[in-house]
């Protein structure tokens, strides 16, 4: 019998622009298929802003113009996450791809034309494509909303479309600036349009406080959930767009954040004042701000919920195969599976088959380099993070010694749907979690796909240097020696279509399940509630309860019983259930955590050996250096200082 979970429950850049409405660029967001509907943005020359709401078919195009300006998060190059902390590691002097994310992971992040810039839009910098300028997003939702909120324009709409569109709107609106907060901090808030030839006074904005800011974003995301639909039922032609549970879900991370130690109550922040005194943080810790992050997570878990949302299991598994596989299809579908009921919000925008192509390992001899790239490698930080078979970390297990992981092991009959039988490796790869094998492929590991059939034994990878997995090309190669199976949709097809592309699942339930355990447990400590929750997402993932498994196989039986201790694992349960979603690198950050994790070097196997003696040796890739607080918020581009005299700029930089 299979467990089932028991809870049935980014206007102005605040400086002078050049802006020319002569065309509006968008974007195509369309993603091919019959089968899955996807935003379609058609690029329309559009003389005046005007006739862009003389008729509802040109305005339903600019609020696809509005939603162009959502991250491509489902690209690795793009989303910040994955590659500007320390869980993921690709090739050095950009020989496999060029990514400025991993520019920042290695300390070198600067004040002059920065680094992954969504303050000036200027993520990577190659062209048009590249360009994320959010306040130019926040702008054209500003036009929007004013425009559909004026009866006299757009009058062949109905009015239930009015007030969707709208709301749309706003959660763009309201998300886009919490993107920017997330980043920098203290941010402008760009509450209205403001005409090309206003004031200078008018253009030269300042920066506001946060929680200011927050509560600004939360009222927006509030008028917006009224007139969201609790889900879509035109699955042929709305897919992608958002819905009442997303813009719940939204608030929830938002009012997360700022109950986090980066934002609640950091007295590192004391001198970020603006030009006339204001301070742009409160330095006095506030608990009320996590009951409010609680409050806004059960809401946002309870409307999914009654929407259809739940924990994904597979049903659909065409073969016969057992329960330890059919356990890993569940927790890697959960992220590529499209349009799974799980994923709250799935950006339509973002495609997933390059991202696929980057992280997957060639299963046979005769998978070419450029099909499975294999250069997103896990560092060993990352693998050594996830629990034991007993679901607890490698550190307090008290019946498992991973002390020296170069010591080498041979798989037996009992390891063979993880490890191919008689295959020798480290003993870090052996009596680890479902979701160690579920998300991680390394030397010697299985990896069941689709046309394995009911045989999951049919592709292990070999992974020493001159193997067929190894590191021997010349610019596709993988520096850890562990390749990231969780984003590979598991239809993957060598003879045909490769990848079946999946839209980035932005928001998840266990990630809300896990936000309302953290908030809550900040509040009243740890309760059955916050256990629950938690045990919920573990119980997917083939683990027991946090309470059976500390008190039977942790050094620290009681640590689940303390607000610390249980603070402790609720970050390391996001961390392993997000990992390498781009998640971890944000919370990190939020936790304050980021000064102690991202100054440590990073590790991963010599992948250039060709035996099992130089193989499984641990070898330093980088030395991180991360100076705090400096590093914390993203520094504002310095022509952007000297062109708005009234912004100020981050501490340290």
């Amino acid at each position: 019998m299979r467990i089932r979970n028991k809870i049935l429950k980014k206007q102005l850049t605040g400086v002078k622009r050049a802006f020319s409405w002569i065309f509006l660029a968008v974007l195509t967001l369309s993603m091919g298929s019959c089968e899955e509907s996807f935003l379609e943005v058609v690029p329309d020359n559009i003389q005046t802003i005007d006739q862009a709401f003389n008729l509802r078919n040109e305005a339903e195009k600019y609020l696809f113009t509005c939603y162009s300006y959502l991250p491509k998060n489902g690209d690795g190059v793009y989303n910040i996450g994955m590659l500007a902390g320390d869980e993921t590691w690709i090739p050095g002097q950009d020989a496999a791809i060029n990514s400025f994310a991993f520019d920042v992971a290695r300390g070198l992040q600067r004040v002059s034309n920065p680094y992954m810039d969504a303050w000036e839009g200027r993520y990577q910098a190659a062209g048009p494509g590249d360009l994320y300028p959010l306040f130019d997003g926040i702008r054209h939702c500003n036009i929007f909303i004013e425009n559909l909120e004026d009866e006299n324009q757009v009058p062949d709409i109905t009015q239930a479309e009015r007030l969707r569109w709208i709301a749309e709107a706003k959660f763009l609106k309201a998300y886009y600036h919490y993107y920017l907060m997330r980043m920098y901090g203290p941010i402008p808030v760009m509450r209205e349009v403001v005409a090309i030839d206003a004031p200078e006074s008018e253009l030269q904005v300042s920066r506001e406080p946060i929680d200011q800011t927050v509560d600004y974003l939360v009222k927006l995301l509030d008028e917006a959930a009224v007139n969201l639909p609790p889900r879509i039922m035109n699955l042929q032609d709305e897919l992608g767009r958002v819905t009442r549970p997303v813009a719940l879900g939204i608030k929830a991370e938002l009012l997360l954040t700022a109950a986090s130690p980066l934002f609640n109550g950091n007295s590192d922040m004391s001198g970020l004042v603006n030009n006339d005194g204001t301070p742009l943080f409160d330095t006095t810790y506030d608990e009320s701000k996590w009951q409010r992050a609680a409050d806004a997570a059960k809401e946002a878990i309870e409307v999914a919920e009654a929407n259809g949302h739940a924990i994904f299991y597979k049903e659909d598994i065409p073969f016969d195969v057992s329960e330890t596989t059919e356990t890993k299809l569940d927790i890697r579908q959960a992220v590529t599976e499209r349009w799974n009921r799980e994923v709250i919000w799935s950006n339509a925008g973002s495609r997933t088959y390059e991202l696929q192509r980057l992280v997957m390992a060639p299963l046979t001899g005769e998978v070419a380099h450029w099909q499975a790239r294999k250069v997103f490698g896990a560092t060993i930080e990352a693998a050594s993070n996830f629990y034991t078979e007993n679901g607890v970390p490698i550190e307090e297990d008290r019946t498992l010694n991973f002390s020296d992981i170069t010591r080498i092991r041979e798989a037996g009959p009992d390891d063979r749907l993880n490890i191919k039988e008689g295959y020798r490796t480290s003993i870090l790869n052996f009596d680890r979690e479902p979701r160690f094998y579920a998300d991680l492929g390394f030397d010697g590991a299985i990896w069941y796909i689709n046309d394995s059939g009911s045989e999951e034994t049919k592709y292990h990878i070999e992974a020493k240097y001159k193997d067929y997995a190894g590191s021997s090309d010349a610019f596709d190669f993988n520096v850890t020696g562990y390749y990231i199976k969780k984003l590979v949709n598991w239809e993957v097809n060598f003879s045909g279509t490769l990848y079946k592309e999946y839209a980035w699942p932005e928001l998840r339930l266990a990630d809300l399940y896990l936000m309302y355990a953290e908030a809550l447990n900040e509040v009243a400590g740890p309760t059955g509630e916050v256990l629950d929750y938690v045990d919920a997402v573990r119980e997917r993932a083939g683990l027991e309860g946090v309470a059976t498994s500390w008190q039977n196989y942790s050094v620290n039986p009681n640590k689940y019983t303390t607000k610390e201790g249980m603070r402790e694992i609720i970050h390391k349960e996001r961390s392993i259930e997000l990992a390498f979603e781009g998640k971890n690198y944000w919370d990190v950050r939020r936790w304050k955590k980021a000064v102690r994790d991202y100054n440590e070097p990073v590790k991963g196997w010599n992948v250039f050996g060709d035996t099992e003696g130089s193989y499984y040796q641990v070898n330093t890739l980088y030395q991180q250096r991360f100076v705090a607080p400096r590093d914390y918020f993203w520094p504002i581009n310095e022509t952007t200082l000297i062109q708005n005299p009234n912004l100020v700029q981050n501490p340290g930089w």
